[in-house]
């Protein structure tokens, strides 16, 4: 836990800072404002229940939507196959930058579900997945495609299964 403590607070860029900051200060506004218009009691109420609202939803949702927004890439799934002698099955993909900076590392994660015809089923099978594979790229320049292979292994299940990616780029 310590590690992925450590590795987020490195991973964090100065328009994350500001972000906080932003909140933190907000917040503290917010607050004061209730405490000043405490002779209205729903008004004051209703500005706490905001301000401890923003305070602990505004850094995560605005953290994701801001990264989603500075770090857009699209990611393709070009080939999968299952390897007949291995347990293994190995990935093709590629990953475009549609950002406007360049990217000096991409983490591209694969992840195996089971597959039914059942789309009720599907979905559930999606919160526990057969089996998870990253790798990380090197960098990409704006408006630049490239191309991945990766392994997920041991792969034991012999059933139909589906491939998903997502790639998280900085």
């Amino acid at each position: 836990m310590k590690e992925k403590i450590n590795a987020l607070i490195d991973g964090l860029i100065v328009q994350d800072y500001i972000l906080f900051g932003s909140v933190f200060i907000l917040f503290l506004l917010l607050m004061v404002l209730a405490i000043l218009l405490r002779e209205k009691k729903a008004l004051s109420i209703f500005l706490a229940i905001f301000a401890l609202a923003l305070f602990f939803l505004g850094p995560t949702l605005g953290y994701t939507q801001m990264h989603k927004f500075m770090f857009k890439n699209k990611v393709e799934l070009l080939s999968e196959k299952k390897l007949r002698f291995t347990k293994a099955v190995v990935i093709h993909a590629k990953v475009t930058n549609l950002s406007n900076k360049n990217f000096s590392a991409c983490n591209v994660k694969a992840t195996a579900y089971r597959k039914t015809p059942n789309e009720y089923k599907n979905y559930i099978f999606r919160l526990k997945p057969i089996k998870k594979s990253s790798i990380l790229t090197s960098a990409i320049d704006k408006n630049q495609t490239k191309e991945i292979k990766m392994f997920i292994e041991p792969f034991n299940y012999t059933k139909d299964y589906e491939i998903a990616l997502q790639a998280s780029c900085r």
